[in-house]
């Protein structure tokens, strides 16, 4: 006599075609994004408050025949801020060189 239940090695495929989940809603967006920005600046902008409150004493500096005094937070943020351009300039060269390369390669 045969069994009445089916081999399940002779069925077909199951669906393979799922429906997508639904939409998170706690998921990031460009809001969220802002506001950890927002507090994260926050944050950098009170610990640099906090750095300039403590290191108020003169020093004095020379670069490239200047020569002068100045507060060490001060001399410490522009040495900062210069290095900060820096990179920015060579980072940005950079991603333009490789813009370039793929616009000459599409073409």
């Amino acid at each position: 006599m045969t069994d009445p239940t089916p081999d399940p090695s002779l069925d077909p495929a199951p669906d393979t075609e799922t429906t997508p989940p639904p939409a998170d809603p706690l998921r990031p967006s460009r809001t969220s994004g802002a506001w950890i920005g927002v507090v994260a600046l926050a944050v950098v902008l009170i610990l640099l408050v906090i750095f300039i409150a403590q290191n108020t004493q003169d020093v004095h500096v020379s670069f490239l025949g200047w020569d002068g005094e100045a507060p060490l937070a001060v001399t410490l943020m522009v040495a900062a801020v210069g290095g900060i351009v820096l990179t920015a300039v060579a980072g940005s060269l950079r991603i333009f060189q490789l813009r370039r390369r793929v616009r000459s390669t599409r073409s």
